[in-house]
């Protein structure tokens, strides 16, 4: 997916994770997990590759519904290589919506302000970080540390 999935802390322990993307928001919602995932596609490449090597009358067999099924292989390769082309079809139609929706739910939370629990803290500590180091002296290891 487009959405980048790299929620590490970066070392930091004890801190709140970084706030989702609207990509990543959308992308998990219940339905679209189990269409958005491609992981067989590939699968399904090799085994239409590996069946146009074969004698088109060698008897196959294939799952239909949770049915172990017997055909031949001139039988089965057609339904394979539309299955394949339908999945290629939905699963790039899902990621446009996806994209679509994610810019929509950013639009929709620049207009009305709307921040996630972990946003404000980032945005706080990116602004005040530079006026920090100027107050006091520079020294990161004292931070919430009052000498006098």
């Amino acid at each position: 997916m487009a959405a980048n999935s790299s929620n590490s802390t970066s070392g930091k322990s004890g801190g709140k994770q970084p706030a989702p993307s609207a990509e990543q928001v959308v992308a998990t919602f219940p339905h679209m997990t189990p269409l958005i995932s491609c992981c067989k596609l590939p699968l399904r490449s090799l085994v239409i590759e590996t069946l146009k090597e074969v004698d088109p009358s060698r008897k196959c067999f294939r799952l239909v519904g949770g049915v172990l099924v017997e055909r031949t292989v001139k039988e089965v390769l057609p339904a394979l290589e539309n299955n394949k082309e339908q999945i290629t079809k939905i699963v790039e139609s899902l990621n446009t919506q996806m994209q679509a929706k994610g810019r929509e739910l950013t639009e929709y939370r620049e207009r009305y302000n709307i921040r996630l629990v972990g946003e404000d803290d980032k945005q706080s500590k990116a602004d005040a970080s530079p006026a920090k180091e100027s107050e006091g002296g520079g020294s990161k290891g004292g931070a919430g540390v009052l000498v006098s």
